[in-house]
């Protein structure tokens, strides 16, 4: 089975993380790492394929030199072969663009039998580029499965709504996108991250793809943020004392205020 899964390099969490002067996020003074939503993705790729011997695994990521570091973790986690898109005019491109960029990536190195990605990214959380993309390749899509099953060319997800709980059952090819739902990802290994020095990791530019820079980035956008506020810094807290029994009902005074009771 040949399975592609799509992954981000995306500003971590606990650093400072802030916005250029366009509004665009900072992926170059800040530092990055694979999103932990993917490695979900990457984990149900490399499960499949342990499941169905003769597989490969191929991840896929977008973004400046320094993402390449998300398609190092996927193939330190285990994944066969990656490819890096990296050019200068996808700076600033939104999810529309994205699926271009990975349905045209997709088609470049064949389409698959399968194409995974994560639930969302950590840093946008638009959720759309599953879609998006499985329109781009002509393929139906099976998105926020939180159990997966594969039998030769068919595929079961479990997918968790608010009211009920669906089973979908599907013919390959198709994109699925998962949750977090769907097992712990697996840590690269000593000898995974040995490994992944020697495998295939290939760097493509958009001219590669063939798609016009004037399809991407920031100026074709069809969202954009127009304006950011800086965090306040934190204040010190207030201090209630109790000593003629009114504490109580000083916090739930507090509480009231914020409309927490």
């Amino acid at each position: 089975m040949n399975i592609v899964v799509c992954v981000k390099h995306v500003p971590d969490a606990t650093a400072d993380r802030k916005f250029e002067s366009d509004n665009t996020v900072d992926r170059v003074g800040v530092d990055g790492l694979l999103s932990e939503l993917d490695e979900y993705a990457v984990e149900q790729a490399l499960q499949i394929a342990e499941k169905n011997e003769g597989s490969e695994v191929t991840a896929i990521c977008i973004g400046p030199e320094g993402a390449v570091d998300a398609a190092r973790k996927a193939l330190q986690m285990g994944v066969d072969k990656a490819v890096h898109v990296v050019d200068d005019a996808i700076a600033g491109s939104d999810a529309v663009a994205t699926s271009l960029i990975l349905a045209e990536a997709i088609k470049k190195i064949g389409v698959p039998d399968l194409v995974i990605t994560g639930m969302a990214s950590t840093d946008a959380g638009t959720s759309l580029v599953p879609a998006m993309l499985s329109e781009r390749l002509g393929l139906p899509q099976v998105t926020f499965a939180s159990v997966v099953e594969t039998q030769g060319d068919q595929i079961r997800a479990k997918r968790d709504g608010d009211a009920a709980t669906e089973v979908i059952g599907a013919t390959l090819p198709v994109v699925l996108s998962v949750t977090d739902q769907t097992g712990e990802p697996r840590y690269p290994s000593f000898k995974g991250i040995m490994a992944a020095k020697k495998k295939p990791l290939e760097v493509l530019s958009l001219s590669d793809l063939g798609v016009d820079a004037g399809q991407v980035g920031l100026s074709v956008a069809w969202t954009a943020v127009e304006s950011t506020t800086a965090r306040p810094p934190r204040t010190a807290g207030e201090i209630v004392k109790d000593e003629d029994g009114s504490g109580a009902a000083a916090l739930a005074g507090f509480l009231a205020s914020k409309k927490f009771i």
